[in-house]
């Protein structure tokens, strides 16, 4: 392909994308496929001659879109918003097209540069303590991850490392070994499965702290572990904090955990990885309060933000934490500007050594939507799931499991697990919306998550007669009464 065609097939490219999003509401929502669909489809080996681009082309209905999740359908309300726009779209062809290696300033400066700056933008927007920003002098700054995973292990990492290096400088007599066997980290029971992942990798002990009625963690629950471990000579030296669990959207106390975590020289990373995009908005601004006691904070512009995946951000409050633990510097990859204090080498705060351009997309997103785009965006979302809360709490039928703060709605029909599991195995089958579950303590429970940014009123209503249809047959059939509203 020259740049002729690649001219044409680009544009017929284009247009195949924005068809597809544009008509994505007629396509079944979860695909009609078994394990194992696609290999009989293709041949066994890569051909030995070039095929044609109308060759490729064709086999994209034909083999890839019936074994594609929707995400982007107003149907599709699992797990967390999949961000997505038009503008971050054409950024990531611009990132493509320029294949930068940013791993270094030198590597391609423009590169480093925007990244840096469009993370204090972004800090900016959330109102984030200026000790978290880069600016022209500061210690600490923002840098994209791929995901909050990464994010949570690269806080871990450092934590670990700062606090072994703490502790052999106290205690000399005492091995990296030593103190490693006896490092732990914290978490809420309702956290994300990749805190204790990072734990995992990291080599260390992670304890989950109880959550309270409302699913956050307090100040004197964590206290109560931190002092239980600490007289058993154990070395509290982590905590990950959680701003919107993936379950049902709860809010630890930064007010209480954070002064607990820096009198015990505990590292505090938050992770607020779907939450996080709503601090944009004023009045969410408030469920972030307590970060100035945080020494790394995440959240994903990929899951609410019109971003496209991935584009993880986050900040530390001192750079030099993350650079300490993973700086190293092979001949190949010095530059002459390094120790001028006056450019960032992303490649000593992040696991891989390799990036791509992704603060381009930040820059078109934000540039073409604005703050204010961004804001109604937010707002749109949290109406519905507000909408779709009501709706719920009409029918005695149900029950709200906790409260709708952002855009999750958590909801189960009144009755066993068993009965709620029937109803989701029916909404699967169904494939016209598609939905995940999640346990709030032992009670099998249903999450509504607003996620398509073409998601209206209209969608919410079909989702909400849709499962009141099923609730009826399946009430049927269980041989229960079946009350109408």
């Amino acid at each position: 392909m020259d740049a002729a065609e690649f001219r044409k097939r680009g544009k017929e490219m284009v247009d195949y994308i924005a068809d597809y999003l544009e008509k994505i509401d007629k396509r079944q929502v979860f695909p009609d496929v078994e394990p194992g669909y696609l290999r009989p489809l293709i041949p066994d080996c890569a051909p030995q001659d070039p095929e044609s681009f109308e060759d490729v082309f064709k086999d994209i209905e034909k083999i890839i879109m019936p074994g594609v999740t929707h995400w982007h359908s107003p149907y599709f309300f699992a797990y967390f918003p999949a961000a997505s726009s038009f503008p971050a779209l054409l950024a990531d062809m611009l990132c493509g097209g320029i294949g930068c290696v940013g791993f270094s300033w030198a590597a391609s400066p423009a590169c480093t540069e925007l990244e840096t700056v469009m993370l204090d933008w972004l800090g900016k927007m959330i109102n984030l303590p200026d000790e978290f920003l880069a600016g022209k002098d500061g210690q600490g700054g923002g840098v994209i991850q791929g995901s909050a995973s990464e994010a949570t292990l690269i806080s871990l990492l450092a934590a670990r490392t700062k606090t072994v290096r703490r502790v052999q400088s106290e205690k000399p007599e005492l091995t990296e070994a030593d103190i490693m066997g006896r490092l732990v980290a914290y978490a809420s029971d309702q956290a994300h499965s990749s805190v204790e992942r990072a734990a995992l990798i990291g080599g260390v002990k992670i304890k989950n702290v109880p959550s309270d009625d409302t699913f956050s963690v307090c100040g004197s629950a964590l206290k109560k572990v931190l002092d239980e471990d600490k007289a058993s000579g154990l070395i509290p030296f982590f905590f990950c904090a959680t701003l919107g669990t993936t379950p049902c959207c709860s809010f630890d106390k930064l007010l209480e955990l954070g002064p607990i975590c820096n009198k015990e020289n505990i590292w505090m990373h938050i992770d607020a990885a779907y939450a996080g995009s709503a601090f944009i908005c004023p009045e969410f601004r408030h469920l972030l309060n307590g970060v100035e006691f945080a020494d790394s904070f995440n959240f994903n512009p990929h899951k609410w933000l019109l971003v496209n995946f991935d584009c993880s951000a986050m900040w530390v409050k001192k750079r030099s934490d993350l650079t300490g633990a993973f700086k190293l510097e092979p001949l190949y990859l010095q530059h002459h500007h390094q120790e001028s204090g006056l450019v960032t080498d992303y490649r000593h705060w992040q696991i891989p050594l390799g990036r791509r351009f992704r603060s381009l997309k930040l820059w078109f997103v934000l540039r073409m939507y604005g703050v204010t785009g961004l804001q109604e965006h937010i707002r749109k979302h949290v109406r519905l799931s507000h909408q779709f809360e009501h709706l719920v709490l009409q029918d005695e039928r149900f029950e709200i499991c906790a409260e709708v703060v952002l855009g999750l709605v958590c909801f189960r029909l009144k009755g066993s697990n068993e009965l709620n599991k029937a109803l989701l195995k029916s909404i699967d089958e169904a494939k016209k919306i598609h939905l995940v579950p999640c346990y709030l303590r032992e009670k099998f429970v249903l999450r509504f998550a607003i996620c398509s940014r073409t998601v209206e009123s209209t969608h919410i209503k079909f989702a909400w007669q849709h499962i009141s249809q099923l609730t009826v047959q399946l009430l049927e059939k269980e041989g229960k009464k079946v009350t109408f509203q």
